[in-house]
């Protein structure tokens, strides 16, 4: 039975190369010259911390950051911001959320929109995945058009096509 998974992957080297290059742009800017302005990545809590000196500052890094991901094709709605905090004089620092994976309310709303929809496919939750399997090709390659239109809140990747 053709079947595949709806997914939402982070690439991790295009970020962390996004994030070395917004360091490097940052430190060798003149409105940065000594200041302790960067951005750090934590891969195991899929966090990325982003230091500054006051609000202002913190929004220009945050600016240069969005660039680079958009240069380097990492799709900035993975990016939950969190709230910027004090840590000592007037230094700020901010702990953004990398989503990857589908949450199970996203999932049960995909569910939910394949059957829905009266197509002839089926999706079950696996974990952070949606499995979508039909009899026809032509079924599934409608769900991943409807899937993609209607689903705008993560980024989405359909993956493990199998006929």
């Amino acid at each position: 039975m053709p079947s595949f998974d709806t997914v939402s992957e982070l690439n991790w080297v295009e970020i962390r190369n996004a994030l070395d290059q917004a360091n490097k742009e940052v430190s060798n800017r003149f409105d940065f010259k000594g200041s302790d302005a960067r951005a750090e990545l934590n891969e195991k809590e899929k966090t990325m911390t982003v230091y500054a000196d006051d609000e202002f500052k913190l929004g220009q890094v945050d600016e240069v950051l969005l660039n680079k991901f958009a240069k380097r094709g990492v799709d900035i709605r993975s990016i939950e911001k969190g709230k910027s905090e004090k840590i000592g004089g007037d230094k700020v620092k901010r702990i953004d959320k990398l989503k990857e994976g589908l949450e199970s309310e996203l999932a049960k709303k995909v569910v939910k929109l394949l059957k829905d929809s009266k197509m002839k496919v089926t999706g079950s939750i696996q974990g952070t995945t949606v499995r979508v399997s039909g009899n026809k090709k032509d079924d599934l390659q409608a769900a991943m058009a409807l899937i993609k239109k209607d689903i705008t809140e993560l980024p989405l990747q359909f993956n493990n096509f199998r006929d």
